[in-house]
This record gives C-alpha cells, sequence and structure tokens, in this order.
C-alpha cells in the first residue's frame, strides 16, 4: 500500500506541476497577484509530493520489498542497511527519483526564502522551475517507474552491483545532484529575467546565493567522486578524463564563470548578456551529462542506464529547454543595454579574462568528450581522446587563471592599477618561485612538478595578501587586527579561502609527479621497498561480511624499521552477483598516502600486488574542501543573503514618503 501511494504522489505531483507552470506564467504575464501567489504554496505542495514518494521507495528497500522491480534489481536481504538506504539512488529509476525531487526541492526553498524578490519575478522564476520538473516527472513515470511491480514477489533480491556498496556511493550521488540540479534554479532565474525584462543588479544579487550553493556541492560531489573512484576501482586515480567525469566537469567551469560574471553585474550593472548566457549553459551542460550518463551512447562506470528509448527522451528534454532558452536568449539579447563601463584594467576586467579563460577550458572539456561520439555518429569510426588531449589542452589555458587569481583580488573596481597590484604580490611570488627551486632541489623532475608546485604555493599566499592589506598596517596591534579580521565581510574571506583551496589542489596533483608505482608479486612475510617506506604482509585472513566473503592482507607500513600504519587491503567476493571487488589499504602519512590493491592470489601462494606512494595526494581533496568552506563562508554573508531586498524596501519606503510629501 505504501508503494502505491508513493506512486500516486509522483502522479499527483505531475498534475500539480504542470498547473505550477500555468497559472503563475499567466498571472506574471498579466498582472495578476492572485494568480502569481498561487506559485508559492503550489511549489511546496510539489515538493512534500516528491518527499512522499522518495519515502515510499525508500521504505521499500529498507523493508525489502522485492515485489518491486527497482527493489529486486538492487537490493538484498543481507545487504547492510547503509547500503539499503544509498541503493534507493543506486540505479537509474531511484536516482531520477532523487533528480526530481532535488528539483523541488529548489523551487520549494525559493518559494520559502524570497520574501523581498518582486512578485513577478518569483512567479517567473517558480513557473520554469516547475517546466523542468514536469518534463522529468513525466520522464520517470513513462520511461523509469521505480514502483512497478513484480507479481509473484521472488524470495530474494539480486544484490546492489559491489562497486556501488561502499560509503562514498551513500553521499557522492546527493552531492553531485545538489549541484547538477541547482543550477536549474540558475536557469529559471535566467529565463524568468529574459521573460519579464528584469535583467538588473537586483536580478543579479537574486541569483547569486543559489549559483554558490549549487557550485558549492558540485565542488563536493566532484571530489568526493574522485576520492570514490581513488579507493574503490582499484587502480590507483583519481581522475581519468572519462566522459561522464567531464559531464560534472564542464558544468563547474561554467558555474564557476557565472559566479564571477553575476559579482560583475551586481557591482557595476554590466555583463547582463553575458552573465544570462552563462546561467543557460551551466544548466545545458547538467542536461548534457544527464543524456550522456542515461542514453547509452558511452560505456562507463558511471553510467546508469543503455536504453536508447530512455536517451531519446531526455534528448527531447534537452532539446526542448536549451533551444527555447537560447532562443528567448537570441530574441532578448539585443534589447538589453550594454550597463556600467570600466577600464580593461580593473577588478571587473580580471573578471572578464576569467570568464573567457575558463569557458575556453570548457570548451575544450567540451570538444574532447563529444567529439569521438559525434565523429562516431557520422562515419562509424571510433577514436579515444583521453588524458594526453585535455593535459596538452586544458593545463596551459588553466595556468594563466592561477597567475591571474591573487592579481585580480588587489585590483580596484573600475579602475586599477596593474603594477601597484603585482608589486603587492612580491612576497608571494617570491615564495612560489623559491619553493620551486627547493622543490626541484630535494625531489628533481618531472620539471612539470616542482613548477607547478610553485605555482600552487603563489596562489596560496597570493589568496590572502588582499586580506592581509585590509586587516594590517604598521604599528596595528594584535587585537586591532583581529578586529578588523572580524570585521572583514565573509565573502571577503570565503573568496580568499576558495582560491586557496584551489592552490593546495593544485599543489596536490603537481606532487603525483614525484609519486611511485610499483605492480610486483610478492609473498606473505617479504619487505617490499615503496617510496621511503617498506611494505610487508604478515598473514592472510579469511573474513565473512554481511553479504561477501573477502580475504584480507594484515600489512604493516615501516620506515627505519618502525612501525608507521596499519592496513588491510582485501579481495570480497560477492555471491549473489558473483563478482569479485578489490578494497584498498590506504595509510595517509603526513599529506602523502601508501595505497595497495590486492589484485590477485595464486594457487602458490604469491599475491599479485599494485603499490603507491603518492606525496601529498590529500591535498587535492582538502585543497577541494577548503573551495567548498570559501563558497559557505560567502554564502553565509549577510549582506548576500538579505541586503538587497533589504536595501530595495527601504528604497521603495522612503520613494513612498517622499511622493506622499509632495
Amino acid at each position: 500500500m505504501i508503494v502505491e501511494i508513493g506512486h500516486y504522489a509522483l502522479v499527483l505531483a505531475l498534475a500539480l506541476a504542470i498547473v505550477q507552470g500555468v497559472v503563475p506564467l499567466a498571472g506574471a504575464l498579466r498582472r495578476d497577484v492572485a494568480l502569481m501567489a498561487m506559485a508559492r504554496p503550489a511549489a511546496v505542495m510539489q515538493f512534500l509530493l516528491v518527499g512522499i514518494s522518495f519515502g515510499a521507495l525508500t521504505y521499500a528497500y529498507v523493508v525489502s520489498d522485492f515485489s518491486v522491480v527497482n527493489v529486486f534489481e538492487n537490493s538484498h536481504s543481507l545487504k547492510p542497511l547503509v547500503y539499503k538506504f544509498s541503493g534507493v539512488w543506486g540505479n537509474h529509476e531511484g536516482s531520477m527519483l532523487l533528480w526530481v525531487l532535488i528539483l523541488a526541492l529548489f523551487g520549494a526553498t525559493v518559494a520559502v526564502f524570497s520574501h523581498g524578490m518582486p512578485d513577478d519575478l518569483r512567479a517567473l522564476v517558480l513557473a520554469v522551475q516547475s517546466w523542468i520538473a514536469a518534463a522529468f516527472l513525466f520522464f520517470v513515470l513513462l520511461t523509469s517507474n521505480p514502483f512497478a511491480r513484480l507479481i509473484p514477489a521472488p524470495l530474494e533480491g539480486r544484490d546492489l552491483n559491489p562497486l556501488l556498496q561502499d560509503p562514498g556511493l551513500a553521499i557522492h550521488p546527493p552531492l553531485l545532484y545538489v549541484g547538477y540540479v541547482g543550477f536549474s534554479i540558475t536557469f529559471s532565474f535566467a529565463a524568468a529575467a529574459l521573460i519579464s525584462g528584469r535583467i538588473d543588479a537586483a536580478w543579479a544579487r537574486y541569483v547569486r546565493p543559489w549559483t554558490l550553493a549549487a557550485w558549492i556541492f558540485l565542488t563536493l560531489g566532484i571530489a568526493m567522486g574522485s576520492y570514490w573512484a581513488y579507493y574503490t576501482l582499484g587502480w590507483g586515480g583519481f581522475w581519468f578524463w572519462d566522459p561522464v567525469e567531464n559531464a560534472s566537469l564542464m558544468p563547474w567551469l561554467a558555474g564557476t564563470a557565472l559566479l564571477h560574471s553575476a559579482a560583475v553585474m551586481e557591482k557595476r550593472d554590466a555583463l547582463k548578456i553575458w552573465t544570462i548566457f552563462l546561467a543557460i549553459l551551466a544548466f545545458s551542460l547538467s542536461l548534457l551529462g544527464t543524456f550522456l550518463v542515461r542514453s547509452g551512447v558511452l560505456t562507463s562506470v558511471h553510467s546508469f542506464a543503455t536504453d536508447p528509448q530512455r536517451g531519446v527522451f531526455i534528448l527531447a528534454i534537452l532539446v526542448f529547454f536549451i533551444g527555447g532558452s537560447l532562443a528567448l536568449f537570441a530574441f532578448r539579447a539585443s534589447a538589453l543595454k550594454p550597463g556600467g563601463i570600466f577600464a580593461p584594467v580593473s577588478r571587473e576586467g580580471a573578471l572578464v579574462l576569467n570568464n573567457l579563460l575558463l569557458t575556453t577550458c570548457c570548451a575544450t572539456v567540451f570538444v574532447g568528450t563529444l567529439y569521438p561520439l559525434a565523429l562516431e555518429a557520422m562515419t562509424g569510426e571510433k577514436i579515444s581522446v583521453g588524458a594526453p588531449f585535455f593535459n596538452l589542452t586544458f593545463g596551459p589555458l588553466f595556468i594563466p587563471i592561477i597567475l591571474a587569481m591573487p592579481i585580480g583580488q588587489m585590483l580596484a573596481w573600475k579602475r586599477g592599477d596593474f603594477f601597484g597590484a603585482a608589486q603587492r604580490l612580491v612576497l608571494a611570488t617570491a615564495i612560489g618561485a623559491g619553493g620551486a627551486l627547493v622543490l626541484y632541489a630535494l625531489r628533481g623532475g618531472p620539471v612539470a612538478a616542482p613548477l607547478l608546485s610553485g605555482l600552487a604555493l603563489y596562489l596560496i599566499i597570493g589568496s590572502f595578501v588582499e586580506i592581509a592589506g585590509r586587516i594590517g598596517g604598521r604599528g596595528k596591534s594584535l587585537s586591532v587586527i583581529i578586529a578588523r579580521a572580524i570585521g572583514l565581510p565573509r565573502s571577503a574571506w570565503g573568496t580568499a579561502f576558495a582560491h586557496a583551496g584551489i592552490g593546495l589542489t593544485l599543489f596536490g596533483l603537481a606532487a603525483t609527479g614525484w609519486g611511485v608505482e610499483r605492480v610486483i608479486t610478492a609473498r606473505v612475510g617479504e619487505p617490499i621497498a615503496v617510496g621511503p617506506y617498506e611494505v610487508s604482509i604478515r598473514s592472510l585472513e579469511p573474513r565473512l561480511g554481511s553479504n561477501y566473503q573477502e580475504l584480507v592482507a594484515h600489512t604493516s607500513i615501516s620506515e627505519g624499521g618502525a612501525v608507521l600504519a596499519e592496513i588491510d587491503p582485501s579481495r570480497r567476493s560477492f555471491t549473489t552477483r558473483s563478482m569479485v571487488r578489490t578494497e584498498a589499504g590506504i595509510a595517509t602519512i603526513g599529506m602523502g598516502q601508501v595505497y595497495m590493491n590486492l589484485a590477485d592470489v595464486r594457487a602458490d601462494g604469491t599475491l599479485d600486488l599494485r603499490l603507491y606512494w603518492k606525496p601529498y595526494v590529500a591535498l587535492i581533496w582538502i585543497g577541494a574542501l577548503i573551495m567548498a568552506l570559501g563558497g559557505f563562508l560567502s554564502l553565509s554573508d549577510r549582506r548576500l543573503r538579505i541586503g538587497i531586498a533589504k536595501r530595495a524596501a527601504a528604497r521603495a519606503s522612503v520613494s513612498g514618503q517622499a511622493q506622499a510629501a509632495e
């Protein structure tokens, strides 16, 4: 009965989404306040209905209701509870229901936290958001029903893919989806602005928090996915330039450009056309990623579905929303005024350069990802575009961004002093250059490793130079410095931390050039040198898990005879799926990691091992966390959240009083 309630709630949510897409839109066009007011309760109710549906599917997984096809194909009664929860979105149907839930969540959040927003803009935003939700609700109900029944009900399920039975899978998809789907609300703001003609600094202030929230979660989702691949797939890598990995990187790049462009629009009322275009582009790339994962046009460990009919349906959604929004953009863009004027050497100019480089990086990834698919579709020829292409094209484009980031922070709005900004970065430049020389002397080549490490140090130090200049000064006491630091806007701290996080990640990436990899065959008790450490398997132990059997290699890691850490790499056998999964053993020592994968156990007792020493590799993910922290600091800035609404209300009140006095 609960399953049927979930199905009916989804149908009701679709009906309500259609109403919400039509009535507030008509109200905004006719200036009917009553019709526009309907958008807010409808958005909240739509979220509640989709939440009921998602809760019903979760219940079916928790109680192992194998009469539901989705549960039967992706669960098992002995599966740990945490993987029963994560199994809800560990498949195509459930993940699409999660997608719709997040769509509805963003709509409801806008409805609840938009008191200072003009009625017509809010109504249009919620109407456009509801049309997106309606399209995906149609998709779920017609092609991907998660509540389909299986009669008679089997006694046991087929279990979840062993690769997905991991804590990372419980975290990675929800974070990634909030980022992906979060850009839908910026798309809705852009479409609403084009429909209403309300494109000004106030609009940029309204859209920035939603863009920032989506960017934060997409950053965390990409980082979590990278770490999941690193320790679960057993190959010791964290980024393969897989087409689906690229599909998450592209909206991140576009979203990063949108954040900076919206800042220029807010401050100088400039870049209106470009900001609207980026808002459309970010969500369009999210839809493209959905199409790649669900259509079956490529094979990847990330892919959920291989049904071409589903792919055609998503392609139709993609064409309708992207094509429609670009047509509306082309129709309206010529009527937009250019806005504020600024000198090329200014903070605005630096942000424009940032945008150009980011979008060029995005275009490079786009071409490298889709060109093989397009070539195969047109000629039947199969080619592979891999890491060498992306490293040689993306890397040189991203380096100028790193160089320009601290300089851009130093420049004043409207007109800046380039040489003055460069002089303030002398210390950061010296530390970066000196650090590169020291690292090259200590660790040697490849040359790219110390050079990129020095560039990372320059960015980390340079990110806080502007902050130091604002809170410090000659003769200032510690209490004054602390008071100034506390008094600084959180958005200033957020910018500094986000840029420094990129520097930390770059340092971790650069340091992989000094890593050591060994693929060997060894015996229990045999010492193996890996970088500066010695690894030795002490014993092999069979162990029984809840729904698997595993062979664990108890291993010690030592240096100079002293044991520093112990790890337990293993091979897990899932009998229901007849699959074997390796579980890597990872020890973090300092910021580096010793990584061991038990590839195979031979009949003569020897073990096939893959061993790595990765210096500073942990900084890759620590940097991503610092980036997200910077985003949260900016999002918590009171001015960003409520400043524009209060000022707009105050101006309206003063204007009304002045008119009354006259």
